[in-house]
């Protein structure tokens, strides 16, 4: 049986009453004063609504449903027929080996000494450079 608000104009009190629908038109006595009242129309929706198409529950708590399970986002952007992103979350990509990891700690310190090797054979040349310019002999001019 549906609910009803009636409006009692004696009281100037609202109030609510199950009954089947064949008296929802006809007029209730109110509770409080045990006069006659007449319906009024619901001032409260108490069903359910829709919301992107699909029916929501109340209250809603915003979330969106997906093949039967609850999502906080709707399916955006491409992906697979039936699956959504916060369900279906993709594989993470897989870890390096312990032999992968050594081995490219050693590239990184060969590359390294590399590196060193290269800059003291610049600063022996920049030392030789220097060593000529002062050491030749100062050409006398004319």
């Amino acid at each position: 049986m549906p609910v009803y608000e009636y409006y009692c104009r004696h009281c100037d009190g609202v109030f609510e009453l199950l009954r089947p629908m064949r008296l929802s038109a006809e007029p209730a006595t109110c509770p409080q004063c045990t006069r006659e009242s007449q319906r009024i129309i619901s001032t409260e929706f108490a069903a359910f609504t829709y919301r992107d198409g699909y029916p929501r529950r109340i209250p809603d708590k915003g979330t969106y449903w997906h093949l039967g399970k609850e999502v906080k986002s709707p399916v955006t952007g491409p992906v697979r027929p039936n699956e959504h992103p916060e369900i279906n979350k993709p594989e993470p990509p897989p870890k390096p080996l312990k032999g992968d990891l050594e081995e490219q700690r050693e590239r990184e310190r060969i590359e390294a000494e590399r590196k060193a090797f290269e800059e003291k054979e610049r600063q022996a040349r920049i030392i030789e450079w220097e060593w000529k310019k002062e050491h030749q002999p100062k050409k006398l001019e004319l």
